[in-house]
């Protein structure tokens, strides 16, 4: 199954990298799909939120982390680059010498943009 031309735009338009991403999948659109369609399911936001709500940082960092490699892999560059900063945020630090408002407001970016690629990959891919 080809990639359709809308779904590319949507993906492209919101700063997923198709390209690059289609290179590292040798072309192949139909593997990249079955990807993509599985991202949705992936548990790793899941547990960063309650990880994130519940103040268990050490945890959230080991999800954040994660998701970095996930979405490093299909491309989605937005989500890609502030969970990157999350990670950082959250890297070798106990609980307490988190500064959890930047933690917070990193979060806050993460699922802005999370939610936005997941809307266009439940849109396109059933």
């Amino acid at each position: 199954m080809a990639m359709d031309e809308k779904f590319r735009r949507q993906l492209e338009e919101n700063g997923a990298d198709v390209e690059a991403t289609l290179k590292r999948f040798m072309g192949n659109d139909a593997i990249y799909l079955k990807f993509l369609g599985k991202f949705p399911g992936d548990q790793n936001y899941a547990n960063l939120g309650a990880n994130m709500e519940s103040g268990n940082y050490e945890e959230a960092y080991k999800c954040a982390h994660a998701l970095k490699g996930v979405v490093g892999n299909l491309g989605l560059t937005p989500i890609f680059d502030h969970v990157s900063v999350l990670v950082e945020e959250l890297r070798n630090k106990a609980n307490a010498d988190v500064d959890a408002a930047r933690a917070g407001e990193e979060w806050q970016k993460v699922k802005e943009v999370y939610e936005k690629f997941i809307s266009v990959i439940n849109e396109n891919i059933p």
